[in-house]
């Protein structure tokens, strides 16, 4: 809609704090990725026994790397709730700068990169294919299906997507040896709108990710544990 900001996670949180009840948002979300964070490190730990080894490691794998998402957003969370992150000044082309100078730095970011960028398509695939469906206790009423069912589609579409962007951009600004333009997704987003008709994608992917959202709240009931 024109507005300016930064349309990732420090700027999300920062617009999360300069609302009303913004130390109340702040701190319950905080505890919520925190009971993430441990619950998936627990998974990683105690859970997928009964698997095949492979797919066990490749389960324990995935959720301790998602422990370490849900800490860091935590960490995030806690520097502004309480007030250390006002003066939050670091950026991803910060970071990307700083890790190309490290040895190997290079190949990490590349990898990193594509790792996002794989990310991204793995989720697009999982929303055409509507394979979320397998781990979902879905209601009995048709509508309430259906209306679950679009949620996932249309959401892990659309994060797919912002995935995608994220990763590209971490990937072509390595090979350029130019961090600035590793700009993760805030940076993804705005050159998305920069495109012809990037508007209306724009919406199209901010919209979506209210689905995934919401789909995600819908989650929380129906999801087989």
């Amino acid at each position: 809609m024109g507005g300016e900001g930064e349309a990732d996670v420090s700027g999300a949180v920062e617009q999360l704090a300069a609302q009303p009840a913004g130390p109340v948002l702040l701190w319950s979300s905080f505890a919520a990725c925190v009971a993430l964070a441990i619950w998936q490190t627990s998974d990683a730990i105690f859970d997928f026994e009964h698997l095949p080894a492979k797919k066990k490691l490749a389960k324990k794998a995935k959720a301790a790397l998602q422990a370490v998402v849900y800490a860091g957003l935590a960490l995030t969370l806690f520097s502004f709730a309480s007030g250390a992150g006002k003066d939050h000044t670091s950026s991803t082309s910060d970071l990307t700068a700083s890790v190309m100078k490290a040895p190997g730095g290079n190949l990490l970011l590349l990898a990193v990169g594509a790792g996002i960028a794989i990310a991204g398509v793995v989720y697009a695939i999982r929303g055409f294919r509507q394979s979320f469906a397998e781990h979902l206790r879905l209601p009995a009423s048709a509508k309430s299906r259906t209306a679950v069912t679009v949620l996932g589609v249309v959401g892990y579409a659309a994060k797919g997507i912002a995935l995608l962007l994220a990763g590209l951009l971490i990937i072509v600004a390595t090979v350029r040896a130019h961090p600035e333009e590793s700009t993760g997704l805030d940076g993804g987003l705005k050159g998305l709108r920069d495109q012809p008709f990037g508007m209306y994608m724009l919406a199209a992917v901010g919209i979506g990710l209210i689905c995934y959202g919401v789909f995600m709240m819908v989650r929380a009931k129906l999801a087989k544990m």
